[in-house]
């Protein structure tokens, strides 16, 4: 790991702390930094736009000369697009520019750029700020004393609320919660200051990974027993089998199936997965469920593709028995 110098507010040495090699010391990836800063760019569109074709355009209706006779070329309205005042071909409609980024592609991207400023000497870590009252002026003088100018991103943890209201008022300065930060704010800052408590890690809530799930991540470790293991399968795995109510396991290692839960669950989509369904071996289980009915009572529920195929099923099964009884 990299060391650098721990500032205080006025600016002065306080210590040293480290930078996770896994986070600031990468070969940054430009590729990968493109490609999720131009999903990120997209995701902001509002794609609002919106252009009339000819069905669309008032009036019309009326066919604007007879079809033989005239010498004139055969037109049926006089809202088609060649003509002034018709629909547009081919416009815009409105529509969404979303990108599906994998999670380790914005992930890798963040890190990049955070490896990128470090290169360059542009990351700073401050001890604490320690504002007493949201003050801009304040928050002014301690950029100074810390020597950076130009574009800064200022990385907060949850209860810097001082910080944020005394920083978001300076005009060359975004103030960015550590659990939002990204590769596009990123490489739009020339210097980026951390806190100690801010400050990413490789299994920190930065970097790709909001403060929440960084937080259960690490209940789960908490609720570990001092053996691994708490039910002696010689699998690790949570002492609390029920993240998601009664009836409910949490996932364990190598996704090895709990005993007695065989109901595989994705948090992500809400989904729950039956044995020798069509996604079962497809899916990697975040939690498991022992019943259909421990599932449902969590908030999931089944693939909506099997749910319409056993609907035709059963339609077909009536059918075909309302049609033997009546022969």
């Amino acid at each position: 790991m990299a060391e650098l110098t721990l500032k205080t507010v006025a600016g002065k040495d306080a210590g040293k702390v480290e930078l996770d090699a896994a986070v600031f010391g990468l070969e940054p990836n430009v590729p990968v930094m493109h490609q999720v800063v131009t999903a990120q760019l997209a995701a902001r569109r509002s794609g609002t736009q919106s252009t009339k074709t000819r069905s669309e355009v008032r009036g019309g209706g009326k066919k604007p000369w007879a079809q033989k006779g005239t010498g004139n070329a055969r037109q049926g309205s006089i809202r088609a697009p060649h003509f002034t005042g018709g629909g547009v071909a081919l416009g815009p409609k409105p529509r969404k520019y979303d990108q599906k980024t994998p999670k380790k592609m914005v992930k890798l991207a963040t890190r990049s750029a955070l490896s990128d400023r470090a290169a360059e000497g542009k990351v700073v870590v401050v001890d604490s700020w320690n504002f007493d009252t949201p003050k801009t002026k304040t928050a002014k003088q301690a950029l100074a004393a810390l020597d950076v100018a130009g574009n800064v991103l200022v990385v907060l943890s949850q209860d810097d609320t001082n910080a944020m209201l005394s920083f978001r008022n300076l005009v060359d300065v975004q103030v960015i919660a550590a659990g939002e930060l990204n590769a596009y704010d990123i490489l739009c800052s020339d210097w980026v200051v951390f806190t100690k408590d801010s400050l990413p890690k490789a299994d920190g809530p930065t970097a790709g990974q909001s403060v929440a799930a960084a937080g259960k991540l690490a209940d789960s470790a908490e609720r570990l027993d001092a053996a691994g293991d708490s039910d002696a399968d010689g699998v690790s795995d949570l002492v609390d089998p029920s993240p998601h109510g009664d009836g409910s396991h949490g996932p364990i290692a190598d996704d090895a199936q709990p005993e007695g839960y065989p109901i595989k669950g994705n948090a992500d989509s809400m989904l729950y997965h039956l044995p020798e369904t069509s996604f079962y071996n497809r899916t990697v289980a975040e939690v498991w469920f022992d019943t259909e009915e421990s599932a449902k009572a969590a908030g999931f529920t089944r693939p909506a593709s099997q749910l319409k195929k056993e609907a035709e099923e059963a339609a077909a099964e009536a059918e075909s028995t309302e049609n033997g009884e009546d022969a």
